[in-house]
């Protein structure tokens, strides 16, 4: 294969491989676990406690509202805010930065992050759940 061909099928490839990085922002809404209801210290406490396992740093606790950010190798940055209820919580981006974010898509790994958090405060919420038993 001529090396002009080779380069130009390499940056091909390297082009399409930066293009699948970009996927739409991720927002997870989850119902809350209704086998008895939860309050808002409790919904909260699962938030905070979920947020600090997965490396989250708390910017703002307001009613309903908790703000967080996440710095990874000190070069990717996220911001979102858990807006929470009794009946479901909601992670919602706020801004980053190196992360590509352009016209609601973002780098895959916010995605991962956020999904990893929910994933997170669902078990929260059934630890919470136990402890209550």
């Amino acid at each position: 294969m001529p090396p002009m061909l080779r380069t130009l099928l390499i940056s091909l490839l390297a082009l399409g491989l930066a293009a699948c990085t970009s996927k739409p922002v991720l927002t997870p809404q989850q119902m809350v676990p209704h086998s008895q209801p939860y309050s808002d210290a409790q919904l909260q406490r699962a938030i905070l406690a979920a947020l600090s396992q997965r490396g989250w740093t708390v910017d703002q606790i307001k009613p309903c509202t908790v703000s967080a950010s996440i710095t990874v190798r000190g070069r990717h940055h996220a911001e979102i805010d858990v807006v929470y209820n009794p009946s479901t919580y909601l992670i919602r981006y706020r801004d980053s930065r190196a992360l590509d974010y352009k016209d609601g898509k973002i780098h895959r790994n916010y995605n991962r992050w956020v999904n990893n958090l929910s994933q997170s405060i669902l078990k929260e919420l059934q630890l919470a759940q136990t402890r209550q038993d």
